[in-house]
């Protein structure tokens, strides 16, 4: 049946609702993707019966939330999917022979499963029970809800972000090192909101050292919502007093080490790992988020000083910026938000695209995406 305008505006409508519904599961579902499903039933005034999201730790999945909750009013029913339902069993059934033996007549999908397990087989099956599936409804906009899914299956690292916040020249602390606070409230309310929609947030020891900060989303109602907290100290330099070390029992904390450097802190409850330096003795970036990947993480938040920010910058795997400014002057003699990443020609700088631009307060914040070349 060939779609009509009015169709097309309805599915538009629905599923950008299920994407909505997919964000609240953005840094709680991992290693599982994030992911929304919405139960319409045409014949009774386009009326939703069910809605549901993927769970914290990845289960239940979005489309076994929606079908309790709609219950018997599932049969007939369009289902709106940000991702193809799962086709295989692993610690649940199938979503797609779920949505088939509740009898949903119609499927609507966003994106196709990167995971080699589905990708395209949960289509096949609903299709072959005689299900109509419509394909790629808001797919680029699912793509990059799922984007760390995507890298974590596909390149077996996690969507790496980095966020800093500066004055307008760049600076993120005076001269003397004094750093707090640059941005104003709102900002910082904003950063804490970022952090509940990561997975994991990583730091450097000099952060540590220089601020002790805890890293966690301290936002009325979101405590839970702290990601893993992972800490690079090449040398074991990390204070057991520090607010890290001291909260590891409550929040996951990951401390990643170089084989030059001192153990200790394991007894904390710091889950501690070693990984192989880099040419100047540094932990390297890149062992550690394939290590972050292989326990599951999908996205990462760097929020670091400007050597931590430069290796990843220089790694090339820093895919968006989240760039807080303050409407103010530093100077030069200002430490920079990244230094030493040794461009030479102007080719060889990473290269951004601007996505948004939010006001919080009287400060700014700037959203950049990693261009990529075509």
């Amino acid at each position: 049946m060939k779609a009509t305008p009015n169709t097309i505006d309805t599915d538009l409508r629905h599923m950008q609702a299920a994407l909505s519904l997919a964000r609240r599961g953005l840094g709680n579902v991992w290693p599982n993707p994030a992911v929304g499903c919405i139960l319409v039933r045409p014949d009774l005034n386009d009326r939703v019966v069910g809605r549901g999201w993927t769970q914290p730790g990845g289960r239940p999945h979005a489309e076994t939330e929606a079908l309790a909750r709609a219950g018997e009013l599932a049969r007939g029913a369009t289902a709106y999917v940000t991702l193809e339902p799962c086709s295989h069993t692993g610690q649940t059934g199938p979503c797609s022979q779920a949505l088939i033996d509740a009898g949903v007549a119609r499927a609507v999908v966003a994106a196709i499963d990167p995971d080699t397990r589905v990708s395209g087989a949960g289509i096949a099956q609903l299709r072959e029970a005689g299900v109509a599936v419509e394909e790629g409804v808001c797919a680029p906009d699912a793509q990059d809800l799922n984007a760390g899914f995507r890298l974590y299956i596909q390149r077996q690292r996690p969507f790496v972000a980095l966020k800093l916040a500066t004055t307008l020249d760049g600076r993120i602390a005076s001269r003397t090192g004094h750093s707090q606070w640059i941005t104003g409230g709102p900002a910082r309310q904003w950063g804490h909101l970022l952090r509940a929609r990561h997975d994991a947030i990583a730091t450097g020891i000099g952060t540590v050292l220089a601020d002790d900060p805890q890293l966690t989303c301290r936002i009325d109602g979101m405590a839970d919502r702290s990601p893993v907290r992972v800490v690079l100290d090449s040398q074991g330099r990390m204070p057991a007093e520090s607010q890290l070390a001291r909260t590891a029992g409550s929040v996951p904390t990951w401390r990643y080490t170089t084989e030059a450097a001192p153990g200790g802190l394991a007894e904390l409850g710091i889950e501690e790992t070693v990984i192989d330096a880099d040419a100047d003795g540094r932990v390297a970036v890149t062992g550690v988020l394939a290590d972050l990947a292989a326990k599951g993480i999908t996205r990462l938040m760097v929020e670091a000083g400007p050597e931590v920010a430069a290796s990843f910058l220089r790694s090339g795997t820093v895919d968006a910026l989240y760039w807080f400014r303050a409407p103010k002057i530093m100077g030069g003699d200002g430490r920079p938000a990244a230094h030493g990443i040794g461009v030479e020609e102007l080719a060889d700088m990473t290269a951004f695209t601007h996505e948004k631009t939010i006001f919080p307060g009287d400060d700014t914040l700037e959203i950049y995406r990693r261009r990529r070349e075509a």
